[in-house]
């Protein structure tokens, strides 16, 4: 199925009996369940397991392609969201998939077949913000995510939220499997990402997502998606 969501719209909290593969071939598509947000660019795509309630935002003009598997086919062999490099073959496989052109039976099965092989072999992305439990975590992460921005560190953080630099270092090392500075660069680069897509200069977009230089951020996201953030914003 092809959708085209515009800029700052989505989908809403929702469920598929099968699992799904999302993929943006224009713009950049999130995911977010109860356990977190995933993001996507055009070199990446979403795994959604089946069952997964589930909501989609689009960052600037989006083309949501997405693509349906039964629940006896889990190539990926996870039963959470996750992220996908998208190689040009796996792009061009979707991209089929839910195009216009019709398939007989034959065809189809083809198609699935390889798409499934393509599956096996894409690499996971660890692209995700896991939604803190703890009160204490979750306001320290509200903080930033209104301000990426912000310098200040645990310490400074842990003083406005009553709580101290060791608890929260533990707690984001127990509830989002990584380190404060690993979640940081997570959210950063989440931000990146969305005003990339609204069409924000790459000088621009670092300085409001706090990074120390525009070079240490073009590095930090060609390293993590492939691409400079120029190739980004000009998709």
């Amino acid at each position: 199925m092809l959708q085209h969501l515009p800029p700052g719209s989505g989908v809403d909290a929702h469920r598929h009996d099968d699992h799904q593969i999302v993929y943006a071939g224009r713009g950049v598509l999130s995911v977010t369940t109860d356990a977190g947000s995933w993001i996507a660019p055009g070199t990446l795509a979403l795994w959604i397991p089946a069952g997964t309630v589930h909501e989609h935002r689009a960052y600037g003009e989006t083309d949501l392609h997405s693509v349906g598997l039964p629940t006896t086919d889990n190539p990926l062999r996870v039963d959470s969201p996750a992220v996908l490099a998208v190689s040009p073959l796996l792009r061009e496989l979707i991209l089929a998939c839910t195009g216009a052109e019709s398939y007989d039976e034959a065809e189809r099965d083809r198609l699935h077949a390889v798409l499934l092989d393509q599956l096996r072999r894409a690499p996971q992305q660890p692209i995700r913000l896991p939604t803190a439990q703890d009160p204490r975590l979750a306001a320290v992460c509200a903080i930033l995510a209104d301000d990426p921005a912000d310098h200040r560190g645990l310490a400074a953080l842990g003083a406005q939220v009553s709580a101290s630099e060791r608890t929260l270092s533990r707690l984001f090392r127990a509830e989002m499997r990584m380190t404060f500075p690993q979640w940081r660069t997570q959210l950063r680069l989440h931000h990146g990402l969305r005003l990339l897509a609204e069409g924000a200069a790459v000088t621009t977009v670092a300085h409001r997502t706090g990074w120390s230089s525009t070079s240490a951020f073009i590095e930090v996201f060609r390293r993590t998606f492939g691409h400079t953030p120029g190739a980004q914003r000009n998709r």
